[in-house]
């Protein structure tokens, strides 16, 4: 299901990251980092929490908002019952939609959100995400203190949160279309293999979207996807290639790879993963390069595996899923 919109604009966006990220290639289009894992909190969970806060006080500051002056935030994380965001954004707005569509939710949200704006159910709304490295291993893995070892095909959670604020009021950036992306299932049961996971989900949608546009994809200045890493980005340029005959090697990237520089971040495997990885990305590099229009036209795939820890220890597959928006320089 692909829609089209008419009156949804970014006003401004807020980035806060960890230091893995500080030490990445695109440090400097982070507004906030941090020297360590904790952020001066005496837990994993507490220091996400803190940069959920972080993030939303910094972009109401950025966008001149008081607080509860936005009509909604939408947004998720990876702990349970997506707590890192539910308590991050208390007290911040007058309505809330807590998501959950595991590394794909900064698109979900923004989705939710153009559409309310769209539809003149609100007039702004906040879409927010967040994840944190150890706070995820511990929830989803194993705790880091075990020392397990991973394959070089595992990713690296990244540790942060990104908040964006979408608006009703004309802005040089639009919110031009967005996909939405269908639960995909290829027999994968991997979690240390997340890439060839989401990768079928990654091609569903971008095809679908080109499709229903009646696009190519030069029609773009840039397509990324988040957060396959470099396996995964590699079956989507050779599938979309060898079915479709659907070439992407001119202006295709994945936020997973973009995040780190995975020769000198070895500790980082195939790259990035995280609801924040791909909202980083997109908000911090992305965002920046189109406000001084060196990107024009920039479709943002956000993948997420739909999996727990429950279903893993079961044998069960692991299902996937890929939401699209694309933004526009007016």
């Amino acid at each position: 299901m692909t829609f089209t919109y008419n009156n949804v604009y970014i006003k401004d966006t807020a980035t806060i990251a960890g230091p893995y990220e500080k030490k990445g290639p695109l440090k400097k289009y982070f507004d906030k980092t941090f020297d360590d894992l904790y952020f001066k909190e005496n837990s994993w969970e507490k220091a996400e929490i803190k940069t959920v806060k972080e993030s939303l006080k910094l972009l109401h500051k950025k966008a001149g908002l008081k607080r509860k002056e936005v009509d909604v935030i939408l947004g998720g994380d990876l702990l349970n019952q997506i707590t890192a965001t539910t308590y991050g954004a208390y007290n911040f707005s007058k309505c809330f939609l807590g998501l959950y569509g595991a590394c794909s939710t900064s698109v979900e949200a923004m989705i939710l959100g153009s559409v309310l704006i769209d539809s003149k159910k609100v007039k702004n709304a906040i879409a927010t995400v967040s994840s944190h490295n150890m706070a995820a291993e511990k929830q989803f893995r194993n705790p880091t203190e075990y020392g397990a070892p991973k394959p070089k095909s595992a990713t690296f959670t990244a540790t942060g949160s990104a908040s964006i604020l979408l608006t009703n009021e004309k802005t040089d950036i639009k919110v031009e279309s967005s996909t939405i992306g269908q639960i995909m299932d290829l027999g994968q049961n991997d979690p240390n293999d997340m890439g060839k996971v989401m990768a079928p989900a990654a091609i569903d949608t971008i095809k679908r979207h080109l499709s229903d546009l009646n696009r190519k994809p030069d029609y773009y200045d840039l397509i990324v996807t988040g957060d396959l890493g470099l396996y995964g980005k590699e079956i989507v340029k050779d599938y979309m290639l060898e079915e479709y005959d659907i070439d992407l090697s001119k202006n295709y990237n994945d936020c997973g790879v973009m995040l780190y520089d995975l020769k000198e971040q070895e500790e980082c495997l195939a790259g990035g993963s995280g609801p924040v990885c791909s909202a980083l990305v997109a908000f911090g590099y992305i965002y920046h390069e189109m406000k001084k229009r060196n990107l024009k036209k920039v479709l943002i795939v956000a993948t997420g595996a739909l999996f727990s820890p429950t279903m893993v220890y079961q044998k069960e597959n692991i299902y996937s899923i890929a939401n699209a928006i694309s933004l526009e320089v007016v």
